[in-house]
């Protein structure tokens, strides 16, 4: 796990080991990408494209998959307006269901939408 994840889910009092598993399951199912804080959260990448994230929220912790809409997964049930991301809120450790967090992350891997070249096409997202 990189070290500026581990010291971001060290901040988080109630949600550690929830973070802990999360960083480790997306690093144990996404070998090879990479892995940094960015936009102030942990975000994993894939060719320079992000493809999955977790920050801490109101409601929780909330686990985004960039591309995530095109999982067609009932779970992922928060549903960016302006992208094509998708989300599930967790409190506990306990709440994760580990074949649906596995099948997600395979499924980030081949569903991915191009945003590493948003800004260069002005807001427009092309299907990787």
């Amino acid at each position: 796990m990189h070290s500026d994840i581990q010291t971001y889910n060290g901040k988080q009092e109630n949600h550690r080991t929830l973070c802990d598993f999360l960083a480790l399951q997306i690093d144990k199912h996404l070998p090879g990408a990479e892995s940094k804080i960015w936009h102030s959260h942990p975000v994993w990448f894939l060719d320079g494209n992000p493809i999955v994230g977790y920050s801490k929220q109101k409601p929780g912790i909330r686990l985004m998959f960039w591309s995530g809409v095109d999982f067609e997964e009932p779970a992922l049930n928060v549903i960016g307006k302006k992208f094509k991301d998708a989300s599930i809120f967790y409190n506990d450790i306990s709440e994760v269901t580990l074949s649906d967090l596995t099948r997600w992350l395979n499924n980030a891997k081949d569903i991915q939408w191009d945003y590493k070249n948003i800004v260069r096409r002005k807001g427009l997202l092309e299907k990787l």
